[in-house]
């Protein structure tokens, strides 16, 4: 039988890694944003991992630059990031769906499920399939869940950054981690 989790934001973690390239890219960091306001639920059975699926919500401006960057740096990134990149005054919101395209979910030795998602992704105004392979503890309570995928910005319409004259540039490619704390909703299948 299936359960409802919601997101414990507070005990989650979810990153998004930029990575720097160009003739100076060793002078420039890869920077890291936290992303802060989120919501979400989990849907799986806890014995079989069937019928898994994601819904998640994030505020696109919540995306916030972490690490030991200057204040200046750091507003300067995030401005870039919100009015440049993410465009967030248009597109106030990414979402990811999986409405229960559980691909796969194998319970491994040590006790977690291994459980493949093959949801959408909306982010910038475009929707496309995003595959998720996550590890998940799950219990009749709780779950947690960790991992990470790969998204390519240019698949969502979104310029590439660059800086000092087009000698360091953003790579297309980001990495996603994440480190997941859900709880019984209360309105379990």
């Amino acid at each position: 039988m299936s359960i409802r989790y919601r997101i414990d934001v507070r005990a989650s973690q979810f990153t998004i890694r930029a990575f720097a390239a160009g003739m100076l890219s060793a002078l420039a960091h890869n920077p890291t944003f936290a992303v802060r306001q989120y919501e979400g639920e989990v849907t799986v059975d806890p014995e079989t991992g069937a019928e898994a699926s994601l819904a998640l919500t994030i505020a696109a401006s919540s995306l916030e630059l972490v690490g030991d960057v200057s204040s200046r740096d750091r507003e300067e990134v995030e401005r870039i990031m919100r009015e440049q990149v993410l465009d967030t005054s248009t597109y106030p919101t990414i979402t990811y769906d999986s409405s229960a395209s559980v691909t796969s979910a194998v319970r491994k030795g040590d006790g977690q499920l291994e459980i493949a998602l093959g949801g959408s992704l909306k982010l910038h105004g475009c929707t496309h399939r995003q595959p998720i392979t996550a590890r998940a503890i799950v219990t009749a309570s709780s779950l947690r869940a960790f991992g990470e995928f790969r998204i390519r910005q240019t698949d969502y319409g979104i310029r590439l950054v660059t800086a000092a004259a087009g000698t360091i540039k953003i790579k297309d490619e980001l990495k996603c981690s994440f480190d997941i704390v859900a709880n019984v909703s209360g309105d379990s299948r």
